[in-house]
Protein backbone atom coordinates (compact mmCIF):
# COMPACT_ATOMS: atom_id res chain seq x y z
CA UNK A 1 0.00 0.00 0.00
CA UNK A 2 1.52 3.32 -1.03
CA UNK A 3 -1.14 5.50 -2.59
CA UNK A 4 -2.96 8.29 -0.83
CA UNK A 5 -6.42 6.71 -1.25
CA UNK A 6 -5.48 3.54 0.63
CA UNK A 7 -3.67 5.50 3.33
CA UNK A 8 -6.58 7.84 3.98
CA UNK A 9 -9.09 5.03 4.17
CA UNK A 10 -6.92 2.96 6.50
CA UNK A 11 -7.65 5.52 9.24
CA UNK A 12 -10.72 4.16 11.04
CA UNK A 13 -13.98 6.04 11.48
CA UNK A 14 -14.96 6.19 15.16
CA UNK A 15 -17.58 3.48 15.67
CA UNK A 16 -19.23 5.28 18.61
CA UNK A 17 -19.78 8.73 17.08
CA UNK A 18 -18.84 8.51 13.41
CA UNK A 19 -16.01 11.02 13.93
CA UNK A 20 -13.80 11.05 10.83
CA UNK A 21 -10.71 11.78 12.97
CA UNK A 22 -9.45 9.24 15.49
CA UNK A 23 -10.46 10.32 19.02
CA UNK A 24 -7.78 11.12 21.59
CA UNK A 25 -8.37 8.78 24.51
CA UNK A 26 -6.74 10.89 27.21
CA UNK A 27 -7.06 8.42 30.06
CA UNK A 28 -4.74 6.53 32.35
CA UNK A 29 -7.08 3.66 33.16
CA UNK A 30 -10.26 1.92 32.01
CA UNK A 31 -13.28 0.88 34.07
CA UNK A 32 -13.68 -2.89 34.24
CA UNK A 33 -16.97 -4.80 34.28
CA UNK A 34 -15.50 -7.30 36.74
CA UNK A 35 -11.93 -8.11 37.85
CA UNK A 36 -10.06 -8.94 34.66
CA UNK A 37 -13.13 -8.35 32.48
CA UNK A 38 -12.84 -5.29 30.25
CA UNK A 39 -13.44 -3.94 26.76
CA UNK A 40 -9.93 -4.74 25.60
CA UNK A 41 -8.09 -2.16 27.69
CA UNK A 42 -7.19 -2.06 31.38
CA UNK A 43 -4.27 0.37 31.87
CA UNK A 44 -2.91 2.89 29.37
CA UNK A 45 0.68 1.65 29.46
CA UNK A 46 -0.53 -1.72 28.22
CA UNK A 47 -2.85 -0.32 25.57
CA UNK A 48 -4.72 2.79 24.46
CA UNK A 49 -7.28 3.00 21.62
CA UNK A 50 -5.61 6.01 19.99
CA UNK A 51 -2.25 4.28 20.10
CA UNK A 52 -3.76 1.09 18.73
CA UNK A 53 -5.23 3.01 15.78
CA UNK A 54 -1.77 4.36 14.98
CA UNK A 55 -0.12 0.97 15.37
CA UNK A 56 -2.70 -0.66 13.10
CA UNK A 57 -2.19 2.04 10.48
CA UNK A 58 1.59 1.62 10.38
CA UNK A 59 1.19 -2.17 10.26
CA UNK A 60 -0.91 -1.76 7.11
CA UNK A 61 1.56 0.72 5.62
CA UNK A 62 4.49 -1.66 6.05
CA UNK A 63 2.61 -4.91 5.53
CA UNK A 64 3.69 -6.47 8.83
CA UNK A 65 2.06 -8.52 11.60
CA UNK A 66 1.96 -5.75 14.19
CA UNK A 67 3.42 -2.36 15.17
CA UNK A 68 4.34 -0.77 18.48
CA UNK A 69 4.50 2.98 19.15
CA UNK A 70 7.17 4.32 21.49
CA UNK A 71 7.89 7.71 23.03
CA UNK A 72 10.97 8.26 20.80
CA UNK A 73 12.82 6.65 17.94
CA UNK A 74 15.61 5.71 20.35
CA UNK A 75 13.05 4.01 22.63
CA UNK A 76 11.97 1.93 19.63
CA UNK A 77 15.58 0.93 18.93
CA UNK A 78 16.09 0.22 22.64
CA UNK A 79 13.11 -2.15 22.70
CA UNK A 80 14.56 -4.27 19.90
CA UNK A 81 17.99 -4.48 21.52
CA UNK A 82 16.32 -5.52 24.79
CA UNK A 83 15.26 -8.71 23.06
CA UNK A 84 18.94 -9.78 23.15
CA UNK A 85 21.00 -11.22 25.99
CA UNK A 86 24.49 -10.60 27.35
CA UNK A 87 27.03 -12.17 25.01
CA UNK A 88 24.93 -11.62 21.87
CA UNK A 89 26.38 -9.63 18.98
CA UNK A 90 25.02 -7.20 16.39
CA UNK A 91 26.47 -6.37 12.98
CA UNK A 92 25.47 -2.79 12.18
CA UNK A 93 25.93 -0.39 9.31
CA UNK A 94 28.97 1.82 9.86
CA UNK A 95 27.23 5.08 8.92
CA UNK A 96 24.71 4.65 11.71
CA UNK A 97 22.56 7.33 13.34
CA UNK A 98 24.56 8.98 16.12
CA UNK A 99 21.91 8.30 18.76
CA UNK A 100 21.89 4.60 17.92
CA UNK A 101 25.69 4.52 18.08
CA UNK A 102 25.60 6.17 21.51
CA UNK A 103 22.99 3.69 22.77
CA UNK A 104 24.87 0.66 21.44
CA UNK A 105 28.30 1.83 22.61
CA UNK A 106 27.65 3.50 25.95
CA UNK A 107 24.70 1.48 27.22
CA UNK A 108 24.55 -1.99 25.70
CA UNK A 109 28.22 -2.79 25.14
CA UNK A 110 28.87 -2.44 28.88
CA UNK A 111 25.97 -4.87 29.43
CA UNK A 112 27.71 -7.47 27.30
CA UNK A 113 26.23 -6.91 23.83
CA UNK A 114 28.94 -6.40 21.23
CA UNK A 115 28.42 -4.39 18.02
CA UNK A 116 30.52 -4.66 14.85
CA UNK A 117 30.23 -1.71 12.45
CA UNK A 118 30.74 -2.51 8.78
CA UNK A 119 30.11 -0.96 5.38
CA UNK A 120 26.97 -2.87 4.41
CA UNK A 121 26.86 -1.35 0.91
CA UNK A 122 29.00 -4.39 0.12
CA UNK A 123 27.04 -7.25 1.65
CA UNK A 124 30.12 -9.49 1.67
CA UNK A 125 31.61 -7.29 4.41
CA UNK A 126 29.03 -8.76 6.76
CA UNK A 127 30.19 -12.33 6.35
CA UNK A 128 33.59 -11.96 8.04
CA UNK A 129 31.96 -10.76 11.29
CA UNK A 130 29.30 -13.46 11.64
CA UNK A 131 29.91 -15.95 14.45
CA UNK A 132 27.90 -18.14 16.79
CA UNK A 133 27.01 -15.12 18.97
CA UNK A 134 25.63 -12.99 16.14
CA UNK A 135 21.88 -12.42 16.46
CA UNK A 136 20.99 -9.24 14.54
CA UNK A 137 21.97 -7.52 11.30
CA UNK A 138 21.14 -3.84 11.71
CA UNK A 139 21.01 -1.57 8.69
CA UNK A 140 19.74 1.84 7.70
CA UNK A 141 19.07 2.34 4.01
CA UNK A 142 19.53 5.09 3.06
CA UNK A 143 21.85 5.94 5.93
CA UNK A 144 22.15 9.10 7.99
CA UNK A 145 23.81 11.34 6.90
CA UNK A 146 25.76 10.09 3.83
CA UNK A 147 22.77 8.35 2.16
CA UNK A 148 24.50 5.00 1.67
CA UNK A 149 22.23 2.34 0.19
CA UNK A 150 22.45 -1.35 1.04
CA UNK A 151 20.92 -4.20 -0.93
CA UNK A 152 18.27 -5.34 1.54
CA UNK A 153 17.35 -8.49 -0.41
CA UNK A 154 20.96 -9.65 -0.60
CA UNK A 155 21.53 -8.98 3.09
CA UNK A 156 18.29 -10.79 3.89
CA UNK A 157 19.63 -13.87 2.13
CA UNK A 158 22.73 -13.73 4.33
CA UNK A 159 20.58 -13.34 7.44
CA UNK A 160 18.40 -16.31 6.56
CA UNK A 161 21.41 -18.48 5.72
CA UNK A 162 22.85 -17.86 9.20
CA UNK A 163 19.56 -17.82 11.15
CA UNK A 164 19.85 -14.11 11.98
CA UNK A 165 17.21 -11.41 12.23
CA UNK A 166 17.44 -8.47 9.84
CA UNK A 167 16.44 -5.07 11.26
CA UNK A 168 15.96 -2.23 8.78
CA UNK A 169 15.65 1.38 9.86
CA UNK A 170 13.26 2.68 7.20
CA UNK A 171 13.11 6.26 8.50
CA UNK A 172 14.80 7.96 5.54
CA UNK A 173 12.90 6.11 2.81
CA UNK A 174 9.50 5.88 4.56
CA UNK A 175 6.91 3.22 3.67
CA UNK A 176 5.98 5.27 0.61
CA UNK A 177 9.36 4.70 -1.05
CA UNK A 178 10.48 1.39 0.45
CA UNK A 179 8.84 -1.72 1.90
CA UNK A 180 11.56 -3.70 3.69
CA UNK A 181 9.37 -6.70 4.55
CA UNK A 182 8.92 -7.36 0.84
CA UNK A 183 12.73 -7.34 0.58
CA UNK A 184 13.22 -9.85 3.41
CA UNK A 185 13.47 -7.78 6.60
CA UNK A 186 12.20 -9.15 9.93
CA UNK A 187 11.83 -5.92 11.91
CA UNK A 188 11.38 -2.34 10.71
CA UNK A 189 12.27 0.71 12.77
CA UNK A 190 10.93 4.23 12.27
CA UNK A 191 11.71 7.49 13.92
CA UNK A 192 8.10 8.63 13.48
CA UNK A 193 9.35 12.09 14.39
CA UNK A 194 10.47 12.35 10.77
CA UNK A 195 8.37 11.48 7.69
CA UNK A 196 5.52 9.67 9.46
CA UNK A 197 4.75 12.69 11.66
CA UNK A 198 5.96 15.09 9.02
CA UNK A 199 5.39 18.43 10.76
CA UNK A 200 8.28 18.75 13.26
CA UNK A 201 5.81 18.85 16.14
CA UNK A 202 6.22 15.49 17.87
CA UNK A 203 8.75 12.88 19.00
CA UNK A 204 7.88 9.23 18.38
CA UNK A 205 9.26 5.83 17.39
CA UNK A 206 7.73 2.73 15.82
CA UNK A 207 8.76 -0.92 15.73
CA UNK A 208 7.03 -3.04 13.07
CA UNK A 209 7.28 -6.81 13.28
CA UNK A 210 6.90 -9.38 10.51
CA UNK A 211 5.84 -12.42 12.53
CA UNK A 212 3.54 -13.15 15.43
CA UNK A 213 6.44 -14.48 17.52
CA UNK A 214 8.37 -11.23 17.13
CA UNK A 215 5.19 -9.24 17.83
CA UNK A 216 4.68 -11.04 21.12
CA UNK A 217 8.29 -10.40 22.13
CA UNK A 218 8.21 -6.65 21.36
CA UNK A 219 4.76 -6.26 22.91
CA UNK A 220 6.04 -7.76 26.15
CA UNK A 221 9.08 -5.44 26.15
CA UNK A 222 6.90 -2.41 25.38
CA UNK A 223 4.60 -3.15 28.30
CA UNK A 224 7.39 -4.19 30.68
CA UNK A 225 9.62 -1.18 29.93
CA UNK A 226 6.82 1.34 29.55
CA UNK A 227 8.27 3.74 26.97
CA UNK A 228 4.95 4.13 25.18
CA UNK A 229 3.77 7.01 23.01
CA UNK A 230 1.08 9.21 24.56
CA UNK A 231 -2.37 9.48 22.96
CA UNK A 232 -2.03 13.06 21.76
CA UNK A 233 1.23 12.34 19.94
CA UNK A 234 -0.39 9.20 18.49
CA UNK A 235 -3.18 11.42 17.14
CA UNK A 236 -0.65 13.83 15.63
CA UNK A 237 1.27 10.97 14.01
CA UNK A 238 -1.93 9.63 12.44
CA UNK A 239 -2.66 13.15 11.18
CA UNK A 240 0.82 13.24 9.63
CA UNK A 241 0.49 9.84 7.97
CA UNK A 242 -2.67 10.99 6.20
CA UNK A 243 -0.53 13.27 4.00
CA UNK A 244 2.70 11.24 3.85
CA UNK A 245 2.21 10.08 0.27
CA UNK A 246 1.89 13.65 -1.00
CA UNK A 247 4.73 14.97 1.15
CA UNK A 248 7.30 12.30 0.36
CA UNK A 249 6.71 12.56 -3.38
CA UNK A 250 7.08 16.35 -3.29
CA UNK A 251 10.14 16.21 -1.02
CA UNK A 252 11.83 13.58 -3.19
CA UNK A 253 11.21 15.63 -6.32
CA UNK A 254 12.69 18.73 -4.68
CA UNK A 255 15.68 16.85 -3.25
CA UNK A 256 16.62 15.53 -6.68
CA UNK A 257 16.59 19.06 -8.12
CA UNK A 258 18.78 20.31 -5.28
CA UNK A 259 21.19 17.39 -5.65
CA UNK A 260 21.56 18.11 -9.37
CA UNK A 261 22.18 21.78 -8.62
CA UNK A 262 24.77 21.02 -5.94
CA UNK A 263 26.54 18.46 -8.11
CA UNK A 264 27.53 21.13 -10.63
CA UNK A 265 28.46 23.81 -8.08
CA UNK A 266 32.14 24.77 -8.05
CA UNK A 267 32.30 25.07 -4.25
CA UNK A 268 30.92 21.56 -3.62
CA UNK A 269 33.27 18.61 -3.24
CA UNK A 270 30.79 15.72 -3.21
CA UNK A 271 27.01 15.26 -3.20
CA UNK A 272 25.36 12.30 -1.46
CA UNK A 273 21.96 11.44 -2.95
CA UNK A 274 20.72 8.04 -4.16
CA UNK A 275 18.78 9.65 -7.01
CA UNK A 276 21.96 10.74 -8.78
CA UNK A 277 23.34 8.27 -11.35
CA UNK A 278 26.79 8.95 -9.84
CA UNK A 279 25.70 7.45 -6.51
CA UNK A 280 27.53 4.19 -5.81
CA UNK A 281 24.33 2.16 -5.44
CA UNK A 282 21.94 4.24 -7.54
CA UNK A 283 20.60 1.19 -9.38
CA UNK A 284 19.88 -0.66 -6.12
CA UNK A 285 18.12 2.41 -4.72
CA UNK A 286 16.05 2.80 -7.88
CA UNK A 287 14.96 -0.81 -7.61
CA UNK A 288 14.16 -1.10 -3.92
CA UNK A 289 12.91 2.47 -3.33
CA UNK A 290 10.26 2.44 -6.04
CA UNK A 291 11.87 5.33 -7.91
CA UNK A 292 11.58 7.69 -4.91
CA UNK A 293 14.93 8.66 -3.41
CA UNK A 294 13.83 10.64 -0.36
CA UNK A 295 13.95 14.23 0.78
CA UNK A 296 17.45 14.30 2.31
CA UNK A 297 20.58 15.45 0.49
CA UNK A 298 24.02 15.87 2.00
CA UNK A 299 27.12 17.46 0.52
CA UNK A 300 30.65 18.41 1.49
CA UNK A 301 32.42 21.63 0.62
CA UNK A 302 35.61 22.02 -1.39
CA UNK A 303 37.08 23.82 1.60
CA UNK A 304 36.66 20.92 4.00
CA UNK A 305 36.74 22.72 7.35
CA UNK A 306 34.44 22.95 10.33
CA UNK A 307 34.54 26.73 10.07
CA UNK A 308 33.46 26.87 6.43
CA UNK A 309 30.54 24.51 7.05
CA UNK A 310 29.46 26.40 10.16
CA UNK A 311 29.56 29.63 8.21
CA UNK A 312 27.32 28.09 5.57
CA UNK A 313 24.67 26.59 7.86
CA UNK A 314 24.22 29.82 9.82
CA UNK A 315 23.44 32.03 6.80
CA UNK A 316 20.58 30.35 4.94
CA UNK A 317 17.13 31.94 4.73
CA UNK A 318 14.62 29.15 4.17
CA UNK A 319 16.72 26.24 5.45
CA UNK A 320 16.52 26.51 9.23
CA UNK A 321 19.48 25.31 11.30
CA UNK A 322 18.07 22.45 13.40
CA UNK A 323 18.39 18.74 14.02
CA UNK A 324 15.77 16.32 12.71
CA UNK A 325 14.33 15.99 9.20
CA UNK A 326 11.26 14.96 7.24
CA UNK A 327 9.07 17.95 8.12
CA UNK A 328 7.20 20.33 5.84
CA UNK A 329 9.76 23.09 6.50
CA UNK A 330 13.29 22.66 5.17
CA UNK A 331 16.10 22.14 7.69
CA UNK A 332 19.86 21.84 7.52
CA UNK A 333 22.53 20.76 9.96
CA UNK A 334 26.24 20.12 10.35
CA UNK A 335 26.31 16.44 11.42
CA UNK A 336 29.79 16.39 12.94
CA UNK A 337 28.76 19.07 15.46
CA UNK A 338 25.11 18.16 15.81
CA UNK A 339 23.45 14.81 14.99
CA UNK A 340 26.70 12.80 15.02
CA UNK A 341 28.70 14.69 17.64
CA UNK A 342 28.63 11.58 19.88
CA UNK A 343 30.56 9.60 17.24
CA UNK A 344 34.37 9.92 17.53
CA UNK A 345 35.88 12.00 14.70
CA UNK A 346 38.05 9.15 13.43
CA UNK A 347 35.00 6.90 13.09
CA UNK A 348 33.00 9.71 11.47
CA UNK A 349 35.68 10.19 8.83
CA UNK A 350 35.90 6.44 8.18
CA UNK A 351 32.16 6.32 7.47
CA UNK A 352 32.32 9.33 5.14
CA UNK A 353 31.17 12.12 7.46
CA UNK A 354 33.59 14.90 6.58
CA UNK A 355 34.03 17.98 8.74
CA UNK A 356 32.35 20.11 6.09
CA UNK A 357 29.45 17.72 5.48
CA UNK A 358 26.10 19.51 5.47
CA UNK A 359 22.77 17.67 5.57
CA UNK A 360 19.69 19.18 3.94
CA UNK A 361 16.15 18.04 4.69
CA UNK A 362 13.84 19.31 1.97
CA UNK A 363 10.39 20.46 2.98
CA UNK A 364 7.48 21.26 0.71
CA UNK A 365 8.61 24.75 -0.33
CA UNK A 366 9.15 25.58 -3.98
CA UNK A 367 12.37 23.96 -5.21
CA UNK A 368 13.51 27.09 -7.03
CA UNK A 369 13.22 29.11 -3.81
CA UNK A 370 15.39 26.59 -1.97
CA UNK A 371 17.99 26.59 -4.75
CA UNK A 372 18.07 30.39 -4.65
CA UNK A 373 18.61 30.22 -0.89
CA UNK A 374 21.61 27.94 -1.39
CA UNK A 375 22.97 30.08 -4.21
CA UNK A 376 22.83 33.24 -2.10
CA UNK A 377 24.52 31.42 0.79
CA UNK A 378 27.36 30.26 -1.46
CA UNK A 379 27.75 33.84 -2.65
CA UNK A 380 28.10 35.06 0.92
CA UNK A 381 30.88 32.55 1.53
CA UNK A 382 32.74 33.70 -1.55
CA UNK A 383 32.43 37.34 -0.59
CA UNK A 384 33.77 36.68 2.88
CA UNK A 385 36.75 34.81 1.48
CA UNK A 386 37.42 37.75 -0.85
CA UNK A 387 37.32 40.19 2.07
CA UNK A 388 39.77 38.05 4.04
CA UNK A 389 42.16 38.00 1.08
Amino acid sequence: MSNITDILHSVPIDELTGAISVPVYQTSTFVQEAPGVNKGYDYARSGNPTRKALENLVTQLEGGDNSFAFATGIAAIDAVVKSLSAGDEIIAVDDIYGGAYRLFTHVYEKLGIKVHYVDTTNANNILEHINSNTKLLWIESPTNPTLKVSDISQISNIAKAHNLLLVVDNTFASPIAQRPFELGADIIIHSATKYLGGHSDLIAGIVVTKTKALSEKIKFIQNASGGVLGPWDCFLTIRGIETIDLRVRKQSETALKLAQYLQQHEDVDHVHYPGLPSHKNHEIAARQQNGLFGGVVSFSLKEDTLEQAEQFVTQTKYFKLAESLGGVKSLLCQPCKMTHASVPREKRLQSGIQDSLIRLSCGIEDADDLIQDLEETFSKLISKQTILI
